[in-house]
């Protein structure tokens, strides 16, 4: 059955927090989460191996000097990147090692599609911003202050100031919800379950 298969995905509309930031260009799906720990099919688990060699030394202790490993930075629930963020090879794992740590959503001036579209399917937000505007919110990760994502709204809210961002309807509505793909084929079981039942009075060999 579809509803054995879902994953529960939590609705997202509004998202507070003191936004953590990792200026790099080009960070890959590799360097989000190393392919030795691919192994699991779980989605829980591997937040503490995110950034994996950026975050330890090759005795496995925490650099104290990585963003993530500083407080108050290790419980942002926002990351602020440089362009091209999820490029390399095509893995789920990476949203899923970023939503375990806590993660919920990631601005940037680009993302690598493939990535960009798997955020969405799994519950995350994903903007992009130009890099002056990338800019303004990096300074309120120096002064360690809160910013607010809406989503119903599409700002992003700072101080005094708003920033307005773009959001394809159809995965808007995803999140607002908290629609996965089973979700989404759950609110047609009807016309399903009718098709189905067409196909074996037509065709019995089928079913």
């Amino acid at each position: 059955m579809l509803e054995s298969l879902l994953i529960n995905m939590r609705k997202f509309n509004i998202l507070k927090g003191i936004p953590a930031y990792l200026p790099m260009m080009n960070i890959d799906t590799d360097m989000i989460i190393p392919k030795q720990f691919l192994k699991t099919i779980k989605r829980t688990g591997l937040g503490k191996s995110l950034f994996f060699e950026m975050r330890y030394d090759d005795n496995g202790k925490k650099i104290e000097e990585f963003v993530l490993n500083k407080r108050p930075y290790n419980n942002s629930p926002i990351l602020i990147v440089g362009k091209n963020f999820g490029c390399g090879s095509s893995r789920e794992h990476a949203p899923w090692a970023l939503l375990d740590f806590g993660i919920k959503c990631v601005i940037s001036p680009s993302f690598a599609d493939i990535f960009y579209n798997n955020c969405f399917k799994n519950g995350m937000l994903p903007i992009i911003l130009e890099q002056q505007k990338i800019e303004e919110l990096a300074q309120y990760y120096e002064r360690k202050e809160s910013i607010e994502i809406n989503l119903s709204e599409q700002q992003i809210i700072f101080g005094n100031k708003r920033i307005e961002f773009k959001i394809d309807p159809f995965k808007k509505k995803c999140l607002l919800n908290g629609l996965d793909d089973i979700a989404l084929s759950l609110e047609n079981v009807k016309k399903i379950s009718s098709y189905e039942n067409e196909i074996k009075k037509d065709k019995p060999w089928i079913g």
